[in-house]
């Protein structure tokens, strides 16, 4: 039998980062489904503490979602949930991100700008990547 999976991200802030890596991969934040939520405070399920508002909109403060615009079946979900810890060391996982036709030195700029540190560049053989670390000091990978 072969497994689904979904990828999660410890995160100090996890709307926050969860728009910057819906913005640097070209995905989707998941929609807040702001009735339920509501109804789930009412019904004593959850209370409003479990709960902020993020750009204008009420959603839960455990965590955000993002997905390929393409749907679950184009590649798993990514999850962002609240930590109480920073990070403080590499990370054992990260994400290598392909850019397709465009530029990964156009890429590795924007998100530069957008927040993302340089931390090295890598190679092995005809491969070649740059490392950087997302607001948070998550790393990821940027490749053709």
């Amino acid at each position: 039998m072969a497994y689904t999976f979904q990828v999660t991200i410890d995160s100090a802030d996890p709307h926050t980062l969860a728009d910057w890596w819906a913005d640097a991969l070209g995905w989707e934040v998941e929609h807040s489904d702001e009735e339920f939520i509501r109804s789930m405070v009412t019904a004593g399920h959850a209370t409003m503490e479990d709960t902020t508002t993020h750009r204008g909109t009420l959603v839960w403060k455990s965590g955000a979602g993002i997905r390929h615009p393409e749907g679950l079946e184009r590649a798993p979900r990514v999850l962002f949930q609240l930590v109480p810890e920073p990070k403080t060391v590499k990370n054992r996982v990260h994400l290598d991100v392909r850019t397709g036709d465009d530029d990964p030195r156009a890429v590795v700029e924007r998100l530069i700008a957008k927040g993302a540190k340089h931390l090295h560049e890598g190679s092995q053989g005809p491969s070649v990547w740059t490392t950087l670390a997302d607001p948070e000091g998550n790393e990821l990978c940027i490749s053709h």
